[in-house]
């Protein structure tokens, strides 16, 4: 492309920068908008001055008739006949009574008559296009308006000019437009005020809110206070203001994930290293023919394979999601007594331990998830219990129930300890939501609950019970006909 042809892209706006705002727009629209309806309202009003005016002169005929006609023998003077025509401005008046017309004065009467008005039935429309085609005329042409007589008389003949009527009917369009640009300005700047208090300055606020927050949405200055207005504006507001405020809060998670990812991330290399270590030594301590450390090495080496597959995951909660579940069916009982060593509560005489696990429960479950839901279930409920001892005292137990409902494994972990704040139960399986200790990071409960839901299974809180009690329901997989005809086949 030659460099005549190349065309630099339009530059972007500046932030900030607007063109004509609601009130000017809002301005703008009211005067025409006001215009318009003068101009509706005038057409009726001209063609109404018309028509009042033509009575007028038909009701001054009237009069003159009645003077006319009282003259003994109908003589008047032409003097008189003139003078009484000027006076109502007109060149002739007739009369008809019964099947007699009968002119009673004239003065100059024009070669022809440009146009006859018959105002006895005479509809609205007639009116609008009759007074429209006289102020669109030009010159001073004669025209014949007939009207309803007084007395005995049918009706009332008069030939008068036009350009007279014409004229009055330009003035009264002229007052007509300067009163209805008094009245649109007036109406716009108070409609302007009004929507300008009312609207305008609402949404400038609501606009502002939205543009600081988008500059700095982790700081709590650019929420908005909510107004006390009962209307739409008010609603807008009160709830800009919560999604302002869970955006915050969201933003401050996930800068807390970001930075535990990264301090996990730093250390994950050398405490691999470490446990690497640690392994090849247990491996070694695994040749001692020592009976008690024959029975807790393969313990010890199985825990520091758990503790490297953590690190090498580097916290999967903070930085992606888990690993779908290596799911089999596995014996439950086996785990629940490591999930016991593992915590050391095998050893503590002060927490007492129960599992009435139902004999030979098995779940369709992957066991090293399975055995970090139980142990962040159970490290709780020990942290728990050991802050209500130092508190109050009393009886401290840890319970671990199972059964199978049909193709469903129900798993309960239950404390005596002082349950679960109310105020936490809304947020209890998000992060750094449940943490109530010193070093707690709030991420146990969300762990288990997102493992516990890659199992397409459930946890919640029970209700009802002494300390806290977490339910945990897994249900088998489902199982494919074909796949178990498949495999009866080959066996």
């Amino acid at each position: 492309m030659q460099d005549g042809d190349q065309r630099d892209p339009p530059a972007a706006l500046p932030r900030g920068t607007r063109g004509l705002g609601l009130s000017g727009k809002l301005l703008l629209l009211t005067v025409p908008l006001v215009m318009i309806a003068a101009i509706l309202l005038y057409v009726p009003a001209i063609a109404n001055f018309w028509v009042n005016r033509l009575n007028d002169r038909v009701a001054a005929a009237n009069t003159a008739a009645l003077v006319l006609d009282a003259a003994p023998l109908g003589m008047v003077p032409d003097s008189l006949s003139r003078e009484i025509l000027k006076s109502i401005n007109a060149r002739a008046v007739a009369i008809k009574m019964g099947q007699q017309r009968r002119l009673l004065a004239s003065d100059n009467l024009p070669a022809a008559i440009e146009h006859d008005i018959d105002l006895r039935d005479m509809t609205a429309w007639e009116a609008i296009t009759g007074s429209f085609r006289m102020m669109l005329e030009t010159g001073n042409q004669a025209i014949r308006i007939v009207g309803p007589g007084v007395g005995n008389a049918q009706f009332m003949e008069i030939v008068t000019d036009e350009l007279p009527l014409r004229q009055s009917m330009y003035r009264f369009s002229r007052n007509v437009v300067v009163v209805a640009l008094i009245i649109a300005v007036l109406t716009a700047g108070l409609v302007y005020l009004a929507m300008h208090y009312l609207f305008v300055r609402p949404m400038r606020r609501l606009t502002a809110s939205l543009v600081g927050f988008h500059e700095n949405p982790e700081s709590s200055a650019g929420i908005i206070v909510p107004s006390q207005r009962s209307d739409e504006i008010g609603v807008a507001e009160r709830e800009l203001s919560d999604m302002q405020r869970d955006l915050m809060s969201m933003l401050h998670q996930k800068s807390r994930l970001a930075a535990l990812g990264l301090a996990v991330s730093k250390i994950n290399h050398d405490l691999r290293n470490l446990l690497a270590s640690a392994q090849l030594l247990s491996d070694q301590l695994a040749s001692v023919p020592d009976p008690r450390v024959q029975r807790f090495a393969p313990k010890l080496v199985r825990s520091l394979e758990r503790a490297i597959a953590f690190c090498q995951s580097t916290l999967s909660y903070g930085r992606a999601q888990e690993a779908a579940p290596d799911r089999r069916m596995i014996m439950i009982e086996p785990v629940v007594l490591e999930v016991r060593e593992t915590a050391g509560l095998a050893s503590d005489a002060s927490i007492s331990w129960v599992a009435a696990i139902e004999r030979g429960l098995a779940v369709d479950a992957d066991p090293d998830q399975l055995f970090r839901v139980l142990l962040n279930l159970v490290r709780n409920a020990a942290q728990a219990l050991e802050s209500h001892a130092s508190a109050e005292g009393g009886a401290q137990q840890i319970r671990i129930t199972g059964k199978r409902e049909g193709a469903v494994a129900i798993l309960e972990v239950s404390d005596t300890g002082p349950g679960v704040p109310q105020k936490t139960r809304e947020h209890l399986f998000e992060a750094f939501q449940t943490s109530g200790r010193p070093g707690g990071s709030g991420l146990g409960l969300a762990i288990a609950a997102e493992l516990v839901r890659a199992h397409g299974g459930d946890i919640h809180l029970v209700e009802g019970t002494i300390g806290a009690t977490f339910r945990i329901v897994i249900p088998d997989r489902p199982v494919e006909l074909l796949s178990v005809r498949n495999e009866r086949a080959r066996a």
